[in-house]
């Protein structure tokens, strides 16, 4: 009796084990099945030379930017620069890029779905409609006119990237022999815009002006000499020349050093973090699940001086273009913002399509503080970045000038948004040892918006 009963308990916590077993399985099927199947050994799906054989990449306006011909052969648009230039979105037929639809979106190409899996009896798999514009990326690509870096639009109500460009890039119908040796090519795979961070220079600003005015009181009664340097907590902070008498306005609108180091050390190293993070910049988004580079603001050992330098975005600082890009959107949107997205839509070969939908950030900024910032960020380019190169803008922006050290030139920034209302975008540029964040990064700016704006 005792012997039956020891069995009916064992083969009880088996069935049990059997039946946990199975809905682990079914949970992960669900969440994970879609990345199962398109695992580059599936046959049904890619061809001997491991490329994706089914689905057609497009950009919002129907333009193919790339497809599979009759030979099971992918290829791409028939223009060499807008392929570059969407390369990072598109992606290379080896998967070698992470970023890219072929392989970060392959289910969605397939026509997955967890009742049939990939099988289509018409074998063609989906249209996969990306919410870029390729004529903005051509422009941005063209602006980068070869230097390294980033560019980055989007909708900052609908979450929608309208231009996502990275570079170095290349062709990929036309690889080069070198890419995997030559300097020009360092880091080609990389979606700098995606998966990178950056010494952000005085972009970060931004961020010290953000917790100064939920901090300090008198912050707009206040008034600062800059003679060239100040001493803050033994370190001795320098601007590129002496601002003279300032307000908190045109110490931002002339990025003046001096005075943020002073407001740095001021709040101190653990406000400077937790405003850092209430943006959103150090820690990461997940774009249509592409996992975007984490920022860094550490000042948990910082002195008195260092935090004065972490204040001005030096220091050990680090942020993501397309976190800062968000972080720009939501003071633009009063507070919060749509999370970022690539995929528009995709239609099955009989046509049905399925939509993808905005997701808010949250807070990341009060609402009050956010139309102060609009507002001085709005006279930096009245009082220093020049409205004339900005035609039918209400445009906001803060430069940055990241000192990277080692003889190197700095990082150029320029990121904000614009207030016209049938225009409701953030933006990002960082060239990577660009010089200057007014002259170059601005001008790449520049360029794009006129395009996305006017047309042109």
């Amino acid at each position: 009796m005792k012997k039956i009963e020891k069995r009916s308990v064992f083969c009880l916590v088996l069935a049990l084990a059997l039946a946990v077993g199975l809905g682990v399985f079914v949970v992960l099927f669900f969440l994970n099945g879609g990345r199962w199947v398109s695992f580059a050994a599936n046959r049904h799906l890619y061809n001997s030379a491991g490329q994706l054989k089914v689905g057609r990449v497009l950009d919002r306006d129907g333009d193919v930017l790339s497809w599979v011909e009759e030979n099971g052969t992918r290829t791409y648009y028939n223009n060499a620069t807008v392929r570059r230039a969407t390369l990072h979105a598109v992606g290379d037929a080896q998967g070698k890029i992470g970023t890219g639809a072929l392989t970060a979106f392959a289910d969605l190409l397939s026509g997955y779905n967890p009742l049939t899996g990939a099988y289509s009896p018409l074998g063609e798999g989906n249209d996969l409609y990306l919410t870029l514009d390729a004529r903005l990326n051509y422009e941005a690509y063209q602006a980068l006119n070869g230097r390294k870096g980033a560019v980055g639009v989007y909708n900052y109500k609908t979450g929608e990237i309208l231009c996502m460009v990275s570079t170095p890039t290349y062709d990929p119908l036309n690889v080069p022999e070198d890419l995997e040796t030559s300097e020009e090519y360092e880091g080609a795979y990389l979606n700098r815009f995606l998966s990178s961070a950056y010494v952000p220079g005085s972009v970060f600003k931004t961020v010290t002006l953000h917790a100064a005015i939920e901090t300090l009181p008198d912050l707009f009664e206040r008034t600062w000499t800059c003679t060239g340097s100040v001493s803050v907590g033994g370190e001795t902070i320098t601007c590129p020349r002496a601002h003279g008498e300032l307000d908190i306005a045109g110490a931002y609108a002339n990025s003046c050093n001096g005075v943020f180091g002073q407001l740095a050390a001021e709040l101190g190293g653990d406000t400077l973090e937790r405003y850092a993070g209430q943006a959103g910049l150090t820690s990461s988004y997940s774009v249509n699940g592409i996992d975007t580079a984490p920022g860094r603001v550490d000042l948990s050992s910082a002195s008195g001086g260092q935090v004065a330098w972490a204040g001005v975005g030096q220091y050990t600082d680090t942020l993501n273009p397309c976190a800062l890009m968000v972080y720009m959107g939501a003071i633009a949107n009063g507070g919060t913002a749509a999370v970022p997205q690539l995929v528009l839509r995709t239609e099955n070969a009989l046509g049905m399509e399925s939509g993808y939908h905005s997701r808010s950030t949250g807070r990341l900024v009060s609402s009050s503080t956010a139309e102060t910032l609009a507002e001085l960020m709005a006279n930096n380019v009245a009082e220093t970045y020049g409205t004339g190169r900005f035609p039918n803008m209400d445009l906001c922006a803060k430069t940055g000038t990241g000192e990277v050290g080692g003889g190197q030139q700095p990082n150029a920034w320029f990121a904000g948004f614009l207030r016209n209302e049938d225009a409701p975008y953030a933006f990002v540029v960082v060239v990577e040892n660009g010089g200057s964040g007014n002259d170059v990064a601005g001008s790449i700016a520049a360029r794009v918006l006129d395009a996305l704006v006017n047309g042109y």
